[in-house]
């Protein structure tokens, strides 16, 4: 099986200077990035070490993906967020269960000997909330198979004729949970494995808690009438 690397970026200078020199890149079979118009000299960082970057016409996490994978030119797509957090070598586990068969693969937080940037904390909102939507999705949607725990997490793969058949929505943020309830829907075969998350050390998070949540809110109850 043929994969894309795509970096998703957007004003992540110092998280590309600590990782993309990490990048296993010889184990793609293409890189590139999705930036969503940085400033912050990110795109320039990107092309000096010769990932092309593919600027979004379109504003919004889903349009990134949707651009990423219109983008691949291979069967597979894995997206990473080069912002510090995430070990790249964990770009490595993603391949042997596509190989068995998985459409959508995601590297979980939420699973045994995994890390939540939240885990030395005392108080947990995000990683509670995600616990909470998951089992949410999968009451309402999952027939079969797989139910996923991390429902919100960037960092995973997805075959291109999955994404296809999924129909994603090209505005907004849903894509996390969006392409976790379409798999329910679809039949799709998914896994998980637990991956390794640390605090950010530098910048912001680009989807603040409260406002991420009503945005998020709005899609189950758009899925919810949906008729495909």
């Amino acid at each position: 099986m043929k994969i894309s690397l795509c970096l998703i970026v957007w004003n992540e200078l110092r998280g590309c200077e600590q990782d993309v020199p990490q990048l296993p890149l010889s184990e793609f079979d293409e890189v590139y990035a999705i930036d969503g118009g940085s400033t912050d000299g990110t795109v320039e960082y990107l092309e000096s070490h010769g990932i092309a970057v593919h600027k979004q016409k379109k504003r919004g996490l889903n349009a990134a993906y949707v651009l990423a994978n219109e983008v691949s030119t291979c069967e597979a797509v894995i997206s990473y967020f080069p912002k510090g957090t995430i070990p790249t070598s964990e770009l490595l586990t993603f391949k042997p269960h596509f190989e068995k068969g998985n459409q959508l693969v995601i590297a979980s937080r939420q699973l045994p000997n995994s890390q939540n940037e939240e885990d030395l904390k005392l108080l947990k909102p995000r990683k509670w909330a995600v616990r909470s939507l998951a089992q949410l999705a999968s009451i309402l949607w999952r027939k079969e198979g797989y139910m996923v725990r991390d429902v919100l997490h960037g960092f995973k793969g997805w075959t291109r004729d999955a994404f296809n058949q999924m129909n994603i929505l090209d505005h907004g943020l849903s894509i996390d949970i969006e392409m976790v309830v379409r798999s329910y829907k679809l039949g799709i075969m998914r896994c998980e494995f637990p991956c390794q998350e640390s605090p950010r050390e530098f910048g912001e998070s680009h989807f603040p808690f409260l406002s991420t949540g009503r945005k998020l809110a709005a899609y189950l109850w758009y899925e919810l009438r949906r008729k495909d």
